[in-house]
Formats: C-alpha cells, sequence, structure tokens
C-alpha cells in the first residue's frame, strides 16, 4: 500500500482508503461506521476522510471500484495482452477483476444491493462503463466511432451478468462462473464478427445515390 504523502489532497485520501472498505463494509455495510473504521485502520482522522467520500455509500464503491480498476492494469501489463488474442485479453481482464473482488464477495453484494437501488442507477451504469471502457481500452480498442459504443456497452452487460454468477458461485476454482463468462465472451466475438461482416457488405453494396447521379449527369 503506498504511503499517503504529508498534507495530502482529499483525492488522495480517498485513494489511499478505497482498498481497505470492503473489509469494513462487509461487516458494517456501506455507511460512516465503516468508513470510520477504514480511517482508523489507516491511521487518518476520520472527518477528515468523510470530506473524502460526500456522496456516503457510492462514493465509497466509486473509490473501491477505482482502485479495482487500478490494480487490473498493474496486474494486466501491456506487453502480457499483446501476446494474446482479443478474446483472450478480455477474458483475462474480466478474471482478473474477479480475482481481485473474490476476497471481498460479501462486500461486493451488498454494494450491489445499493447499486440497484431506483436513485443509485445512473452512476451504477457510468460505474459498469467505466469498466467495459478500461477493459476495452486495455485490449487495445481504438475504436471512435459507434463501434466505441457497442463494444462497452455489450462488454458492460456480460460484466454485469457475471457478477451475478460470481456472487454465488462455491465451484471448484469458479469453474460455473468461468464457464458462463466463456459463452458470453463468445457471444461478443460472435456479433463483432458479424458487425464487421455487415460492414463489409454494405461498402460493397452498389449505392443508389451514386446511381440516381449517373442518371442525371451520365458520364460524357
Amino acid at each position: 500500500m503506498t504511503a499517503l504523502p504529508d498534507n495530502p489532497t482529499l483525492d488522495e485520501v480517498r485513494a489511499f482508503v478505497a482498498p481497505l472498505l470492503p473489509a469494513q463494509a462487509a461487516f458494517d455495510g456501506w455507511n460512516r461506521t465503516a468508513l470510520g473504521n477504514a480511517a482508523a485502520q489507516a491511521g487518518l482522522d476520520a472527518g477528515m476522510v468523510e470530506l473524502a467520500f460526500p456522496g456516503g455509500a457510492m462514493d465509497m464503491i466509486d473509490a473501491w471500484f477505482a482502485w479495482v480498476d487500478a490494480e487490473m492494469a498493474r496486474a494486466v501489463p501491456a506487453d502480457v495482452l499483446a501476446a494474446m488474442k482479443i478474446r483472450d485479453r478480455i477474458t483475462t481482464l474480466i478474471e482478473t477483476r474477479l480475482t481481485l473482488l473474490a476476497p471481498e464477495r460479501e462486500a461486493l453484494r451488498r454494494a450491489q444491493a445499493i447499486m440497484a437501488l431506483p436513485l443509485n442507477l445512473a452512476k451504477a451504469g457510468r460505474l459498469g462503463w467505466r469498466a467495459a471502457d478500461q477493459m476495452w481500452r486495455l485490449a487495445g480498442d481504438s475504436a471512435t466511432d459507434f463501434n466505441h459504443y457497442s463494444k462497452r456497452a455489450t462488454l458492460a452487460g456480460v460484466y454485469a451478468a457475471t457478477l451475478l454468477i460470481f456472487l454465488d458461485d462455491d465451484s471448484n476454482g469458479r469453474a460455473e462462473t468461468r464457464a458462463f463468462l466463456g459463452r458470453r465472451i463468445d457471444g461478443i466475438m460472435r456479433f463483432e464478427r458479424t458487425k464487421q461482416q455487415w460492414k463489409a457488405r454494405s461498402q460493397r453494396r452498389p449505392s443508389l445515390a451514386r446511381f440516381i447521379g449517373r442518371l442525371r449527369y451520365p458520364a460524357i
């Protein structure tokens, strides 16, 4: 755990406390009690730590997930991913996230319940999008057109569904979760191949506008 600098900013306090939160939230819930216990564990003033999380539970969950994002990137270096096929990159990144989350499944279960509340759905969606965006970026995706959005929306859905299986998976080596994830990743890859095939066919398809233009302005 990186040491906190002297006179830290609230963002630095937030990042420092983030990995300590789930262990506390698993017992006390995502609330001020867990935040105070995490502050005590970190040796920080509870009042200062509360200032770093003005949004309460959702800010705490956000900070934890941001820590997972960062740890995932550190755990799977770019040169390791570069040697894999796209399918394997995405699978590896999701499985790395699950490994990071595995010790804190109860905290994750409580976090999912909070995020499912109507007033939190919008922010929960943004957190899912952020995770999917980082995974695609780490996987080397550089799309800027509609594909940028469709890939992230699809992966966010797959990741969310996989988490639901993961929460109740007591199989050896998370076999049920791995099998579920494998099927869903296959679906993503089929979808991406279909899009590419459709795009290729549309580029070869005769243009009605060009045809009409030739009727009006025939070549001399």
